[in-house]
């Protein structure tokens, strides 16, 4: 039985209910055709030349990003600038396009859980739990549990840098190198908003991605004063990447017959770090 975008679509807003995205946030359906009939879904984080060319040359006939295309201050979708070329070029090519964001980071298996999961966090549970009124129980905004065996924030880092694909900003550490961890709060994504919640100031280390300076900097100095966690750094891009093979599976579980795909390509902004 074939599948259309309207179908595909339902299956998405059951995985990743819209009701549980950010108020700022722009999920859902951005282009396509809802009686047109979906073969391939290919996943990525982002909606860029690559990844857009990627869906468009392998036939598929979706593209399901992590972040939108359209999101904050667009006025104009003509194709002398690069988001109205790609919408362009993908509503040529009968490629639809759909985003999950905050939307598929709260839920069980989202970002941040999948995350966690790959650290083998115990009895984890939401930093900020989820606001929405239909809102399972355990669901909400990070994660936050206990490592099956106490470690080190070194040795925490190297692990991460081993479950997470390589980039050229790498994981970045503020504090003691053999400083012991035993609780970690996590954020996939960008996360110093929630450098003050409770379940993070509580915690041995605090992993996330995009740390400002200046937020950074103040969590650091009141930790030195009254207690808090160290800080690791990673790559935005690689901290949601993990997700994208949960995704994929939880789509050819709900989608049978339709090929899903996750797409391989870096789609991180920096190209090459110079150590000083």
């Amino acid at each position: 039985m074939p599948f259309t975008l309207a179908d595909v679509n339902a299956v998405i807003e059951r995985l990743w209910p819209l009701s549980g995205a950010e108020d700022w946030d722009a999920p859902g359906v951005l282009s396509g055709d809802f009686t047109a009939e979906i073969g391939s879904i290919l996943l990525a984080v982002d909606a860029v030349a690559e990844t857009v060319d990627e869906a468009i040359d392998s036939g598929h006939g979706l593209l399901l990003s992590h972040h939108p295309l359209l999101l904050r201050g667009v006025k104009t979708v003509a194709e002398n600038r690069y988001k109205g070329a790609l919408l362009a070029r993908l509503i040529r090519a009968d490629c639809a396009l759909i985003a999950a964001h905050t939307n598929a980071d709260v839920v069980a298996e989202g970002t941040s859980a999948v995350l966690a999961d790959r650290l083998g966090l115990l009895q984890t549970q939401p930093i900020v739990p989820s606001a929405a009124s239909d809102a399972s129980p355990g669901t909400g905004i990070g994660r936050v549990g206990i490592l099956t065996e106490p470690t080190t924030l070194g040795r925490l880092a190297r692990s991460l840098a081993e479950i997470l694909p390589a980039t050229a900003s790498g994981v970045r550490v503020a504090g003691d190198f053999d400083a012991p961890i035993k609780t970690v709060s996590l954020c996939g994504g960008a996360g110093d908003a929630y450098l003050a919640e409770p379940a993070v100031t509580a915690s041995d280390v605090y992993i996330t991605a995009d740390l400002r300076h200046h937020p950074a900097s103040e969590a650091r100095e009141q930790a030195r004063l009254g207690g808090g966690p160290a800080l690791i750094d990673v790559s935005h891009w690689a901290s949601e990447w993990l997700w994208l093979d949960t995704a994929a599976r939880q789509l050819r579980e709900a989608l049978p017959g339709i090929r899903v795909e996750v797409s391989e390509l870096r789609t991180d902004p920096w190209d090459f770090a110079v150590v000083q």
